[in-house]
């Protein structure tokens, strides 16, 4: 689920002109009903008036009979899209284009906690809605999501920023989770594929998942190095852990070559998510999920 919403202290227009949360729509896809102001000085703990997120309650929303947004050129957002801009001690650039960008990593979804309240492109947030947040793709932009364990996708509508919990690279919108497969279990391997609205004809198909047996490898990536000393250095350091195993590889970067030194194929997000907080107690921080055909 999601992490933080991008209204952090002191960030309010960087990542999101925040809105009070808002009664839960009566009809799917409906828009969120008018609200009070939000008081944005308000710290994340505290912004919220649910403590814990989750998906709608009773009776349920047929997620099947939603459309999915059809990707149209749009301006990009006044509020959202500042570069950089910093969350959790971590800095962000957003890309100057969507056009071209294709990622694999691990999805998130975010649910009722934050229906109603307002996306990081002033947008109120609606659970019902195929929508997600990213930490780069400019604010609108589009994109297909495809679940890498069963081949389900769903074109969604990127007007949030997030998800800011490590190793993850996209929170879905609960309707995106569901109509993908990663509701209810809470994360999933994905990859997200941008969406040219200039070329609508030409809407990337989802990526062929291979049979059970062949899914996507997941890995944690420790560090990438010009000099190869350092990488064995840390190899070293990794398998003195004993948190897996170490993996050291030339690759080509931009045009140049690195040493990197990845930890794995590991089982699933679960372990990742274990290796990466000891690594972080080991003083081995933001360590990054990688995914392999």
């Amino acid at each position: 689920m999601r992490f933080a919403l991008g209204c952090v202290a002191g960030a309010a227009l960087l990542l999101a002109g925040c809105a009070h949360e808002r009664p839960r729509p009566t009809a799917p896809g409906a828009p969120p009903a008018a609200g009070g102001a939000d008081d944005t000085t308000l710290p994340q703990s505290s912004r919220y008036r649910l403590d814990r997120d989750g998906g709608p309650g009773a009776p349920p929303v047929d997620v099947s009979k939603l459309p999915e947004p059809a990707p149209r050129i749009e301006p990009r957002s006044r509020y959202g899209n500042k570069s950089p801009y910093t969350v959790l001690g971590r800095t962000y650039y957003v890309l100057p284009s969507a056009k071209g960008y294709v990622e694999r990593g691990i999805a998130s979804w975010y649910g009722n906690k934050f229906h109603g309240y307002m996306t990081s492109n002033f947008e109120p947030y609606d659970m019902y809605q195929f929508t997600a947040a990213h930490k780069t793709l400019p604010l609108p932009s589009y994109a297909r999501v495809t679940n890498l364990a069963n081949g389900k996708s769903v074109v969604v509508r990127v007007n949030d920023r997030g998800p800011f919990a490590e190793n993850r690279l996209i929170d879905l919108s609960y309707a995106a989770a569901v109509r993908i497969g990663i509701w209810p279990k809470g994360t999933g391997v994905v990859e997200v594929r941008a969406i040219d609205p200039a070329a609508p004809a030409e809407l990337p198909p989802p990526p062929a998942v291979t049979a059970a047996g062949g899914a996507p490898r997941l890995y944690l990536q420790a560090g990438s190095f010009a000099d190869p000393a350092n990488a064995a250095r840390l190899a070293a350091r990794l398998r003195a852990l004993g948190v897996g195993p170490v993996g050291v590889s030339e690759v080509g970067v931009n045009g140049r070559r690195v040493t990197r030194v990845r930890i794995g194929p590991l089982p699933d997000v679960d372990a990742v998510d274990r290796i990466s907080e000891r690594l972080g107690r080991e003083g081995i921080p933001h360590v990054r999920a990688t995914v392999d055909d």
